[in-house]
């Protein structure tokens, strides 16, 4: 296996991950406290990071990570939640399943990447089987509920392209960086989800073991491996993974809890997982001339930050 594929594979392990946050969500938390839920992903995942790594920002990178934060985690969350809650569960994964051509975009604002016909059909074509797979015959559409998932899915699309525009700093791993994240995030959504929903509920052992999974395996872990897929792979294809959620959500329903998946699905399916493997087959950039050798450290240019290490693959501009 190259060394692209087990990125790729490893990365596509975070969405597959997140596609079993709903059967985990309906079967194993207490109902109706999705910010609490949202709280109980972030914050204990980012506070293990953090003892585990023992590195806090440092100068602009404490502003940054709190940025990072807000988008990935703390902003991208509740709006979720709020999408899942006003809208059928179909509606809410075809709004969501837009993130493509939002990072598409912003990346050709932000890092200056020229986006490909291919990539847009591929973005489209992506959508286009997750509508198959779970959008269901007379889903009723609520604005609200609309507004808050488009704005989710720009708020996870932001995160992502300033992720690979940042990088990270020198010395720093990728378990540091997302705990930065996460902990903010987390801090973040700490006080909605106390003025929303009032105290935490009583919790059972089934519900701790829940939570649980979703702090550490389908968070702490996938975030990790989601962030290091975006440094390598880069914003667009790596966001070409996300359809593998929905994908992994309808098998899950399927196999667990028996609901219908017929021959429409099915297609929607090969479709949506033909078009993220389209995703990760762009022919590679030719590699620049080298130059003299140069140290692995970070350096200001223009009053910016530039990293030196070939392992941190974000542009800073």
């Amino acid at each position: 296996m190259s060394r692209k594929a087990a990125t790729v594979a490893l990365t596509a392990l975070a969405p597959i991950s997140w596609g079993s946050t709903y059967f985990v969500t309906t079967e194993f938390l207490p109902a109706d406290r999705p910010l609490f839920t949202g709280l109980m992903r972030a914050l204990p995942a980012g506070l293990l990071l953090l003892a585990l790594t023992r590195k806090l920002p440092r100068g602009a990178w404490w502003w940054k990570s709190a940025v990072l934060g807000a988008l990935n985690i703390g902003a991208f969350f509740p709006l979720l939640f709020l999408a899942a809650y006003r809208l059928p569960g179909g509606v809410a994964a075809v709004v969501g399943s837009v993130g493509p051509l939002f990072v598409v975009g912003l990346a050709a604002l932000l890092l200056g990447e020229k986006p490909a016909v291919r990539t847009l059909l591929t973005a489209v074509a992506a959508a286009f089987g997750v509508s198959l797979v779970v959008l269901k015959a007379g889903a009723a559409f609520d604005l609200l509920g609309v507004g808050a998932g488009l704005l989710s899915s720009l708020s996870m699309s932001a995160g992502v392209v300033l992720t690979k525009r940042w990088g990270r700093p020198e010395g720093v791993g990728a378990l540091a960086m997302t705990g930065w994240q996460l902990t903010a995030g987390g801090l973040v959504i700490l006080p909605v989800a106390f003025l929303a929903e009032g105290a935490p509920p009583a919790l059972t052992g089934t519900n701790l073991a829940g939570y649980a999974y979703l702090a550490i395996g389908n968070t702490a872990v996938s975030y990790v491996l989601w962030f290091r897929g975006i440094e390598r792979l880069g914003a667009s294809s790596a966001t070409l993974l996300g359809p593998l959620s929905p994908i992994t959500a309808a098998v899950i329903g399927w196999a667990a809890l028996g609901q219908a998946l017929g021959p429409v699905q099915v297609l929607g399916m090969v479709i949506a997982f033909g078009a993220t493997l389209v995703g990760q087959t762009a022919p590679a950039k030719p590699k620049p001339a080298e130059s003299a050798p140069v140290s692995f450290s970070s350096t200001e240019r223009n009053g910016q930050e530039v990293s030196m290490d070939p392992e941190v693959s974000g542009v800073r501009r």
